[in-house]
């Protein structure tokens, strides 16, 4: 059965661009009889809030959307991200990282040839380099876990997935270079436990937004090494503000919460966004 499913984190209120993906997810499992599901991504536990999690809820049931099942939660299901880490782990293909932010700054200004921008930018390998001797000398000290890409990429040969806007697309995962599987203040990344949650839940078809569609060349090899099925996936355009930034929560987009204040009716404004009607001052991006 055709299955989608919305996956927010509750660090903050849901915005405008969240309502938008959540529609599309929801429509297109509805559209053939699927299931819809809802998740809550709330590893962080340092930025999580119960009130965001029934926030979000609210605004779902608000915009008219319902879905199947229970509601499922991350850190409800650390063990099935362990496990994964494991396996990865006994096949050789993760290293723990002592490194920290300030430790990469360093080696990517000394270095002409290293990407350059910790943000999107890729690791430069430091502790990849490092003997086992001194990685089991330094296991006492905090550690995240990354992926070794080159020998993950070995292992995997040629992938690719279907997306049904871009087409078939080739899957180039070692551009990201090696991805932090399980960090220092969490049991599981992004890249990992949306992975994992995906092929549990049975979600058949992926709709989220085109900021993510780099994240899914790291997402296929891991269903490769894991022996996970893959997704169909559709990457929609991301909604914009009028200067043509994407929405976001830590740049103030307007919330749902804040529109149901408003007295907004929310089916009337769901059915605004299926018809390609913003509110003012807002766009769909091109791309």
């Amino acid at each position: 059965m055709l299955t989608t499913r919305f996956a927010p984190s509750p660090t903050g209120p849901l915005h405008l661009g969240h309502a938008y993906s959540a529609l599309l997810a929801h429509d297109r499992a509805r559209s053939e009889g699927g299931r819809f599901l809802l998740r809550i991504e709330d590893i962080d536990s340092a930025r999580s809030r119960a009130e965001f999690v029934d926030a979000i809820e609210a605004d779902l049931g608000w915009l008219g959307l319902t879905w199947d099942g229970a509601v499922v939660r991350q850190s409800e299901r650390l063990s099935l991200y362990a496990a994964a880490l494991e396996r990865l782990r006994a096949a050789g293909l993760v290293y723990p990282c002592f490194c920290t932010r300030a430790d990469i700054a360093r080696e990517v200004a000394g270095s002409l040839s290293a990407p350059h921008g910790l943000d999107g930018g890729v690791y430069p390998g430091l502790c990849r380099r490092l003997s086992p001797e001194v990685r089991a000398a330094r296991m006492g000290q905090p550690h995240a876990w990354r992926l070794d890409m080159t020998a993950a990429v070995a292992r995997a040969g040629a992938l690719g997935w279907r997306d049904e806007i871009a087409g078939e697309v080739i899957a180039v995962p070692e551009a990201a270079g090696d991805v932090v599987l399980a960090r220092k203040d969490a049991p599981a990344s992004y890249h990992l436990a949306v992975t994992v949650d995906d092929a549990a839940q049975g979600v058949t078809h992926v709709v989220r937004g085109v900021d993510l569609f780099a994240a899914t060349h790291v997402h296929r090899l891991l269903q490769a090494l894991l022996d996970l099925p893959t997704p169909v996936y559709r990457h929609h355009a991301l909604l914009t503000d009028a200067d043509g930034h994407r929405l976001a929560k830590r740049h103030g987009a307007p919330t749902l919460l804040s529109l149901r204040a408003a007295g907004v009716d929310g089916r009337g404004f769901a059915e605004d966004l299926r018809r390609g009607r913003l509110p003012t001052g807002f766009a769909r991006a091109n791309a």
